[in-house]
């Protein structure tokens, strides 16, 4: 699967996300509480601006541009988008992938002042992909929130797994799994939890 594919999307109108107020609410306030930031609004007006987020799939070969600004909602095109590149590269099958894992990625890229690429290594999985990974690793949860597409095993080119682990504790908007020897950090937007 060689090509590679540059999509150009912008957040525009679509149905409201609920929990984007309550994100940019925590995503501020861990940004303070981290001592990433001088001060809330230092924050709060990198929040209002739109932010470029680069992002690779590892697997796939392909990369993906995504212009976005959690103020604004995300157009259902850029969720189909965002859907398919995070497909399940075993069984080339995707599904519906949460937007809260965008908002993930642009507090994370705000927060640490990355310009860097996120390097994918798995997105979506299918049942039956869940299942031949679990034979092979023990860390492959059975109920696998990547099967919901809820879930993202990343690292970035700029910023240490470490990093990430600790901003994305930081947020408190879902689970983060860190995984040192493989070097890549799990995020969801589960429950909150991390090991």
């Amino acid at each position: 699967m060689g090509f590679n594919s540059s999509l150009r999307a912008h957040a525009g109108a679509s149905e409201p996300n609920l929990s984007r107020r309550s994100f940019l609410t925590r995503a501020g306030i861990a940004a303070t509480g981290a001592l990433l930031f001088p001060s809330f609004d230092a924050y709060a007006y990198s929040l209002s601006r739109e932010r470029t987020l680069y992002l690779y799939n590892k697997h796939t070969g392909e990369d993906m541009t995504l212009v976005c600004c959690p103020e604004r909602n995300y157009d259902r095109g850029l969720l189909r988008q965002f859907s398919h590149f995070l497909r399940d590269h075993h069984a080339d099958e995707s599904c519906p992938m949460d937007p809260g894992l965008i908002d993930i990625l642009y507090a994370i890229s705000a927060m640490t002042r990355s310009s860097g690429t996120f390097e994918i290594i798995s997105g979506y999985r299918a049942p039956e992909t869940n299942r031949m990974l679990r034979r092979h690793s023990h860390g492959v949860a059975e109920h696998s929130l990547h099967m919901e597409g809820k879930a993202i095993d990343l690292r970035m080119s700029d910023v240490s797994t470490r990093t990430i682990r600790k901003t994305a504790l930081a947020l408190q908007y879902g689970g983060v799994g860190y995984y040192r020897r493989a070097d890549f950090v799990h995020l969801d937007t589960g429950r909150i939890r991390s090991w």
